[in-house]
């Protein structure tokens, strides 16, 4: 098959969060497979053309937005793995700062700049020749890709089999804007309509998608089940219900070669399961740069994470004055919101033999951490897909987690009787259940045989990209051979 991937960050080259991730291993996995694979981005200030010898494909290309002409240049390479990527160069819009926005709010013309790259995705791909059998969009960035193939492009020889596949990351965050959005993107009027891209009152990017796409997928099962709830449908639930006879969940991986105890160049010592006691030189420099007691038994528990509510900050904050009770070592590493900031600051200056608080994005840092503790907590309200359990397992280090969404579809609550398992869930969200979980997990440490049995399991766990991909490919032939396919609209 002929594949494009359309996201609007991809690691390495622009990443704030998991999605870069998937879209930068995705693609490769589905290249590897034997499918021919593009890659679409906006070139942001982060997207190198020299580093990664991007070529100029693409000198002027105009894109009608509104009653405006607008152009920009498209470049090319070849990735390592086969994969061509393309980003859209328009300086005005993807020049800035930052992807999405300040600290203080989104950038006010994202719905201008995200549309204008959508339409560039699909005029590329008319001149360079190159027409998809499945094009894959990601979140609400590329939520009006599916509607402009629908409506726009329906009579265009060039996406005459192309059919659109449409992944929710995070239901959150949905692309929603004001009315008076809708004649920029060159849609009708008639779109603005409670079952097509009407969301109370304003349009709604990620609502094309899902009404549009010829299939929905979310980044777990669980999590595909969770969204057609009033809980966590974010006032969508009922669209996505709709549309369950076209929704699949698909867990996210990770790319096993970046994320390698064996090999990383970013950890003290290197280690595998034969030769896990490698880990504790990790364990004892992690404690030695938090300035903690450097002690091989002393358990020491990692988070990497957004200090936000989402992420289940409001329960594990109350539950760090009982944590260090149990005689734990702490070490935090993330930013979010400036309330959480400081009073995790104002916790660690008043314990700094248990308490390691960074406030900061530091990738190296995170890969100590990985390496370094021994357990690694996940405490979220809700998690689509996580991927940091899954980074956490391949490097020994055990999983507490609430379960909710891939939480609960990649871990498996430890038996020490029947020795399967590989980590420690708990169902309630609030601190006394997340505690009981972290309590549970404490035991078990304490207890080298069973706690031998519950590293192998971890380090076992498969969640390389292989197994989601081949899914993938599954629901991208059913629909090319039109065995699934949207409601007419």
């Amino acid at each position: 098959m002929k594949i494009v991937s359309v996201a609007s960050e991809m690691a390495p080259y622009a990443k704030t969060g998991g999605l870069a991730d998937v879209a930068g291993s995705l693609t490769k996995e589905l290249r590897s497979l034997g499918h021919e694979v593009a890659a679409f981005l906006p070139r942001y200030k982060s997207v190198q053309l020299e580093k990664y010898k991007f070529q100029l494909v693409i000198e002027r290309l105009e894109i009608v937005i509104g009653s405006q002409r607008e152009t920009c240049r498209v470049f090319q390479r070849v990735d390592d793995g086969g994969v061509t990527v393309y980003v859209i160069d328009h300086p005005e819009y993807f020049q800035r700062d930052n992807l999405y926005g300040t600290a203080l709010a989104d950038y006010p013309d994202n719905d201008t700049r995200f549309t204008f790259f959508q339409k560039a995705v699909l005029e590329t791909l008319k001149q360079t020749g190159f027409s998809p059998d499945i094009i894959h969009c990601h979140d609400w960035q590329t939520g009006l890709i599916p509607v402009f193939l629908r409506t726009l492009y329906a009579k265009d020889p060039a996406f005459k089999k192309t059919k659109t596949v449409f992944t929710v990351h995070n239901l959150a965050y949905q692309g929603n804007f004001p009315p008076d959005s809708l004649p920029m993107t060159g849609l009708s009027w008639d779109e603005f309509k409670f079952d097509r891209l009407e969301f109370y009152g304003k349009v709604s990017f990620l609502k094309g998608g899902l009404v549009y796409g010829d299939a929905v997928t979310t980044v777990s099962e669980r999590y595909a089940r969770e969204v057609q709830t009033k809980e966590f449908g974010c006032g969508l639930e009922n669209v996505i219900a709709s549309r369950k006879d076209h929704l699949h969940g698909v867990l996210n991986g990770i790319d096993y070669n970046e994320w390698n105890p064996e090999t990383d160049p970013d950890i003290t010592e290197k280690y595998n399961l034969a030769k896990i006691d490698r880990k504790i030189p990790n364990k004892l420099l992690l404690q030695k740069e938090n300035g903690f007691k450097v002690d091989s038994r002393t358990p020491l528990v990692g988070i990497i994470s957004r200090l936000i509510d989402q992420k289940g900050m409001d329960i594990l904050i109350p539950a760090l004055d009982e944590m260090t009770k149990l005689g734990l070592q702490f070490v935090l590493l993330g930013t979010g919101d400036e309330k959480y900031h400081k009073i995790l600051r104002d916790l660690a200056k008043k314990n700094k033999e248990q308490l390691g608080i960074h406030i900061v994005f530091d990738p190296k840092m995170a890969k100590a951490i990985y390496a370094g503790a021994d357990l690694f907590i996940l405490p979220s309200y809700y998690e689509p897909c996580g991927l940091a359990q899954m980074i956490a397992l391949r490097y020994g280090t055990i999983p507490v987690v609430r379960a909710t969404g891939g939480l609960a579809d990649t871990i498996q609550e430890f038996n020490s009787k029947t020795g399967k398992g590989n980590g420690f869930l708990f169902e309630e969200y609030s601190t006394p259940a997340f505690l009981d979980a972290l309590k549970r997990a404490l035991r078990a440490y304490e207890d080298r045989a069973v706690w031998t049995v519950l590293t192998k399991n971890a380090m076992e766990s498969d969640f390389s990209w292989t197994a989601s991909a081949k899914k993938y490919l599954q629901i991208f032939e059913s629909i090319r051979q039109g065995k699934i396919r949207s409601s007419d609209k």
